[in-house]
């Protein structure tokens, strides 16, 4: 087996690239991939240097492939190790540069390592993947690597190669054959029935007319609008905005369909938008941003009109993005997500083994507290298989 070491995703067919990724992954393909790196989303000014890997045959048929960064910081990640990095200064140690495996900005669970179908022993082409990325990452002395949001398929060949595990908690909704929207709410208990169709009835009062489009069928004014809200989303919040416009422009034409765009309108005018992404199954919110501040606008434009598109689609499963408590209440359920860190400092090792041994359990209880508070009627929740079977 041959590997290799990308510095770009431009070394590489975007036909023989996403003919790995599975279930039509928006995030995976080397069209989104690929944007980031063309349009300054990642590279030296974000701290995110692409260094994916391939693997193939003797005969050069592509086994396997894994998105990889190296990075100066730890923006953007979503499993949070600013402590780990703020220990290792105080003992006058580099924390930085470290090696990522994940989507930049993108705390959505998928493969990380990415596996040609229907080839005879994929196990050891992803055991190979993972080692190749342990011996370079010994080669250029990095403190660590980190895999985040991969599935528990991926975490298997990590772990056995020493990897530290860890747990993080999303909220996430299950599509359980609802005929409509107003099936999914007959699910609920009376309290959050009434409490959505009123959140829903607010937007309407409101005058406010909201509309669905793809990521096609936005004209070049909204998808500047669009990014304008995105922009103001972050400065409110006193973080970075490092999609560019040019970045949307260009996945807007290659991911058309698998994006989605919810825009709020008042008298013809835009004043409220949120963007989506989706795969064959899967519809993942990612970016919210207004122009105005309207009572429950953002709830219909990031969950319900969401839900009510996974519903009338077929979509077996809605990720509305990272933390949120409030979610619960409206039908997204505590939900386990997973990440691999190999160390390479042996103390440090041991301390951050030792953290994490305190961590899961406290973790565990905070998903296990929050599936108490289901607004679901039956006892059993839509989400409780995504509390079970994890490492």
């Amino acid at each position: 087996m041959r590997l290799a070491r990308l510095d770009s995703l431009s070394h590489i067919p975007a036909t023989e690239w996403n003919a790995l990724v599975p279930d039509q992954n928006p995030f995976l393909s080397h069209e989104f991939l690929s944007a980031l790196e063309q349009h300054g989303c990642v590279g030296e000014q974000t701290g995110w240097l692409p260094w994916h890997i391939t693997a193939r045959d003797d005969n050069g048929y592509l086994l396997g492939a894994a998105p990889l960064y190296l990075k100066y910081n730890s923006y953007g990640e979503f499993v949070f190790d600013w402590g780990w990095a703020e220990a290792y200064r105080q003992q006058s140690l580099s924390y930085y540069p470290k090696l990522v495996g994940a989507i930049p900005y993108t705390p959505a669970t998928g493969p990380r390592l990415l596996l040609a179908p229907r080839q005879p022993q994929p196990d050891v082409t992803a055991r190979t993947m993972v080692e190749f990325v342990l011996e370079e990452s010994r080669r250029y002395g990095l403190s660590s690597i980190h895999w985040l949001f991969p599935t528990l398929t991926d975490l298997e060949p990590m772990r056995k190669q020493g990897f530290l595990t860890r747990l993080g908690c999303q909220f996430h909704w299950r599509n359980r054959g609802y005929r409509d929207f107003q099936d999914f709410l007959d699910t609920l208990t009376a309290k959050r029935r009434k409490n959505i169709n009123r959140e829903r009835r607010l937007v309407r009062e409101a005058g406010l007319e909201v509309r669905i489009l793809s990521g096609r069928e936005a004209n070049d004014a909204q998808w500047r609008t669009l990014h304008a809200f995105y922009r103001s989303t972050f400065h409110r919040l006193g973080g970075i905005p490092t999609f560019t416009l040019p970045f949307f422009q260009d996945i807007a034409t290659t991911l058309g369909e698998r994006i989605i765009l919810v825009l709020a309108f008042a008298h013809g005018h835009e004043v409220a938008g949120a963007i989506s992404f989706r795969s064959a199954d899967t519809l993942y919110g990612r970016h919210w941003g207004c122009r105005a501040d309207y009572d429950s606008l953002h709830f219909e434009a990031c969950y319900y009109q969401g839900l009510e598109y996974c519903i009338e689609q077929g979509l077996q499963h809605f990720e509305p993005g990272a933390q949120g408590e409030h979610k619960i209440h409206r039908g997204f359920l505590p939900t386990l997500t997973h990440s691999a860190h190999w160390i390479a400092h042996p103390g440090f090792r041991r301390a951050i083994a030792d953290f994490l041994k305190q961590e899961t359990p406290a973790l565990r209880d905070y998903a296990q507290h929050g599936l108490q508070h289901s607004p679901y009627r039956d006892k059993v929740t839509p989400d409780a298989p995504a509390m079970a079977g994890s490492p």
